[in-house]
């Protein structure tokens, strides 16, 4: 049970490291997709900027629009360094966690990481027996049904009586003094009587201790079970989600490039600009969020299945 116990221990540790080292490097994945679309966003909005200067000196656009877009320039600029801030400080708590001095870390795009399509975790108690805490409390069980049937085996007395060999004892051995151990016998048959009281009491003791060691392996099971599927309802989620947001990015790419061109002919106003720029670039993060929502789902489904899928 010990050597069990320790395994168990073992493998919970490393799901666990298994489990954070895979949410740190995605998430440096998803900063870095978060810095190219803001650099990106940038140089656009710095090239609206510049438009509505050059509208402004020929009277098509006005001091507080050329101002509203300088400002959000410079929240994306802070956003930025932000960024930049957020992708040190998860390199260095990566370097940490692999035990090495800080510095930066190796990993590809966001987009590189591949779904499966479909998510099958066959039969949910075969593969909940995997989780560690789910072992120990159904091996806890089985210790509180053993000390039971122990507890209970102290009613009887403990003989052996052979048919063809006669007087024998436990240990087969013929008996050379039937009267002296039939004296042991009916003091060994007496026994548990006398100790009838004591007996009902371990024996109650051990009945309450197993009905809690049941209790306790099921709620584990029901514990489990219910970190496996809000995993699952997750990454579905996510999934959807995901869809949705590209939809929505493409719907947006196009509104900016017929705003742009309608403002360049003074057919709409700086505000609707700013206003499709901000909303595209508010669905590009989002995007970028439930993509990683995706990925952040399939890690918390192996730390939920013990370690494996």
């Amino acid at each position: 049970a010990a050597l069990q116990g320790s395994r168990d221990y073992r493998q919970a540790v490393q799901t666990q490291l298994v489990a954070t080292i895979a949410d740190s490097y995605y998430t440096l994945a998803l900063l870095d997709a978060q810095k190219v679309i803001n650099h990106r966003t940038l140089e656009n909005w710095q090239a609206t900027v510049r438009t509505l200067e050059a509208l402004k000196k020929v009277g098509k656009a006005n001091d507080a629009g050329v101002l509203q877009a300088r400002a959000n320039v410079m929240q994306l600029e802070s956003s930025q360094l932000a960024i930049c801030k957020s992708i040190s400080e998860t390199e260095n708590a990566l370097s940490a966690i692999l035990a090495m001095p800080s510095h930066s870390i190796e990993r590809s795009d966001l987009a590189e990481a591949s779904f499966p399509d479909t998510i099958s975790v066959g039969v949910p108690l075969l593969l909940l027996s995997n989780r560690p805490d789910v072992r120990r409390a159904e091996m806890e069980l089985a210790q509180a049904f053993y000390a039971t049937n122990v507890a209970r085996s102290a009613f009887y007395p403990n003989i052996t009586l052979s048919g063809t060999l006669g007087w024998t004892n436990n240990g087969g051995g013929v008996i050379t003094n039937p009267g002296q151990w039939l004296f042991n016998a009916i003091a060994s048959l007496t026994q548990p009587l006398f100790n009838r009281g004591t007996n009902i009491a371990n024996l109650k003791i051990a009945q309450t201790r197993q009905e809690e060691a049941r209790l306790l392996y099921q709620q584990s099971l029901l514990n489990a079970g219910k970190e496996v599927n809000d995993a699952l309802t997750a990454w579905q989620t996510a999934k959807s989600q995901f869809e949705i947001n590209t939809h929505q990015v493409e719907t947006l790419r196009e509104a900016v490039r017929k705003t742009e061109l309608l403002m360049r002919h003074s057919g709409t106003t700086y505000l609707e600009i700013l206003t499709t720029q901000q909303s595209l670039l508010e669905a590009e993060t989002n995007r970028l969020q439930t993509s990683f929502d995706r990925i952040q789902s399939i890690i918390k489904l192996y730390h939920a299945l013990g370690g494996g899928i």
